[in-house]
């Protein structure tokens, strides 16, 4: 199970842990994500994402069914096919 988001696009990223005598160590920075069912009323479906905190908050503010329509406009593929 990946740890990215299907709607962003958020995926782990590389820095380093920097001690306070500035030794560096590699880390990963991982993604907010969160599993998520989602009910699509103009399509009368139930639909389970993997999604960031970020695209939860654009989920809130546009509706799921407007926002999975923006991202297919824009040619993102998010596993969601809408009716």
């Amino acid at each position: 199970m990946s740890r990215v988001c299907q709607l962003t696009g958020k995926r782990p990223i590389t820095g380093n842990n920097v001690s306070h005598s500035n030794r560096k160590t590699k880390r990963r920075f991982l993604p907010n994500l969160h599993k998520k069912r989602f009910f699509i009323p103009e399509t009368d479906q139930w639909v389970t994402l993997k999604v960031s905190s970020n695209a939860l908050r654009t989920i809130n503010k546009l509706g799921i069914y407007a926002y999975l329509k923006k991202l297919e406009s824009k040619g993102v593929d998010t596993g969601v096919k809408l009716k």
